[in-house]
């Protein structure tokens, strides 16, 4: 029994939440451009759990842009498609089996484009969602009028200009736009990009004044690991106890946030399913959300996956179950970037709350995340994510970090690697090459050809790449210096030990 519409009535709800027959019913309220798994396991699976406690009462037209993909998947199971909620909260493994019904049709823009612009005649028609990827939000000048516009900015616009022509400069029948695509202050982008092609089209000046004035573009956050499709066995096992098949089941982890930045009341009115659940958070300013990612999600991770992939670790769960590893990261998080990042609109207990939400989201068994993944593009990230957390360390503190020294030492030894005759730079771990996929790794096989203390020196001194003298930070020099010395004279996981302390 494949699921549909017509499976429900004969599905254990005990074992899978499943919709009500009159969830059906619900008017199409939200314009949905994007089938990727991280819009059905985020802003999909929010809006389903308020449709079923009765807080938004909308469903998703969504549009799919791209050739690949199976739409007719979605077609026979009636745009149905169940979510496998695993992971860890508060320390408890936890989970929940959900069918989500939030999606109530999916048109092709190649093929359906005219019936795409109709949403634009339903009154209903309230929201605009998207996750085209980060080169999605891009100004290409083309025609609107063309079936379809090739770019999603200019899909965009033209289902906004025809909303225009059906309903005037009525206030209320502008929309909220909430685009999801990873890139900071993705709205205000992409309103100006709308707005600069709606000049390029030479669209009447009443229509610029209502797509200024009454649509809302506001900027967005997302954060959820949703690796999508189960692994086959995983799938069998869920698929034999739910007594149904699913071609779109998909996996996310518990841990959820989508951060829409607005302090208007009738954005907050739309968008009711925040209501359903408080990882979804409106707010004036979201620059606190990303703050938080970045340095302690994102930058524990930079400071610690050369670490840990030297150490013998190929996932993250894998290092988060060794005490001494777990003992690393998490003094990292709590008592060196956490502190360096708390200032006015940012309390030391929203730090600490985060890092341990981080914790539990990295002691996940559900999810692989591989290291050697992260380790991509490593001297960017490192640059960006925690040159900054370190400067602050010492404007703040003036003493050694040491978990950041020795994740900083991790990192030159990860990128110590020789060009081979593809081209391609390698490492080598116990004998086994490695990829360095990284835009500097012919610059670091220059550097490694150096002895050790003239390397660090030659790294950390290098203040037009960093942005600062990190050479003048005290301590810091000799303790990356040491620390790579033992990580080559010794097996990472013993210098781990070292550092293993309780917290």
């Amino acid at each position: 029994m494949n699921l549909s519409i017509d499976a429900l009535p004969m599905i254990n709800s005990a074992v899978v939440e499943l919709p009500s027959a009159s969830y059906f019913q619900l008017p199409e309220k939200v314009l949905q451009f994007g089938t990727g798994v991280l819009l059905r396991g985020l802003p999909d699976y929010f809006i389903d759990k308020a449709n079923k406690r009765g807080l938004f009462n909308g469903r998703i037209v969504v549009v799919k842009s791209t050739r690949g993909g199976d739409s007719d998947s979605f077609a026979r199971q009636h745009g149905l498609y169940t979510l496998c909620v695993r992971g860890v909260e508060n320390g408890q493994q936890t989970g929940e089996n959900i069918v989500n019904a939030s999606i109530s049709r999916m048109l092709s823009a190649r093929h359906e484009w005219e019936q795409i612009l109709q949403c634009a005649s339903s009154p209903d028609m309230e929201i605009v969602i998207s996750n085209t990827t980060e080169v999605g939000i891009e100004l290409v000048r083309e025609s609107i009028h063309a079936e379809p516009p090739a770019s999603f900015p200019a899909k965009l616009l033209a289902f906004l200009y025809r909303r225009f022509q059906v309903f005037g400069e009525d206030p209320a029948k502008g929309m909220v736009i909430v685009p999801t695509e990873l890139i900071p202050d993705n709205g205000k982008k992409l309103k100006s990009i709308c707005i600069e092609l709606a000049l390029h089209n030479n669209l009447e000046p009443a229509f610029l004044r209502w797509l200024r004035t009454n649509n809302h573009f506001c900027s967005s956050l997302v954060d959820r690991i949703v690796p999508g499709k189960l692994p086959p066995a995983e799938q069998t096992a869920m698929e034999q106890e739910a007594g149904y098949t699913d071609e779109l089941m998909i996996k996310s982890e518990v841990y959820r946030l989508w951060a829409i930045e607005s302090d208007q009341d009738i954005v907050k009115e739309k968008l009711s399913f925040a209501q359903a659940d408080p990882g979804v958070v409106i707010a004036p300013d979201i620059n606190v959300f990303r703050e938080l990612k970045l340095r302690l999600l994102n930058g524990s991770h930079t400071f610690s996956c050369g670490l840990a992939y030297l150490g013998g670790f190929t996932t993250v769960k894998e290092a988060m179950s060794d005490s001494a590893f777990n003992s690393y990261i998490s003094r990292l998080m709590l008592e060196e970037i956490g502190p360096a990042i708390t200032g006015e609109n940012l309390s030391t207990e929203m730090a600490a709350d985060f890092a341990a939400k981080v914790l539990d989201r990295y002691r996940n068994p559900y999810i692989d995340h591989l290291w050697i993944s992260i380790t991509m593009q490593y001297t960017s990230k490192m640059k960006m994510r925690n040159i900054p957390v370190l400067l602050k360390h010492y404007e703040d503190d003036g003493t050694v970090p040491e978990q950041m020294a020795l994740g900083f030492a991790g990192y030159l030894l990860f990128m110590r690697c020789a060009q081979a005759e593809d081209g391609q730079y390698y490492g080598l771990k116990d004998g086994e090459k490695y990829i360095v996929n990284d835009d500097l790794a012919g610059w670091f096989a220059e550097k490694w050809q150096q002895e050790l203390p003239g390397l660090v020196q030659s790294v950390l001194g290098d203040k037009s790449f960093w942005g600062a003298d990190l050479l003048a930070l005290p301590g810091f020099a000799e303790a990356v210096t040491n620390n790579l010395q033992q990580l080559i004279n010794e097996e990472p996981r013993t210098v781990f030990n070292r550092f293993a302390q309780p917290i």
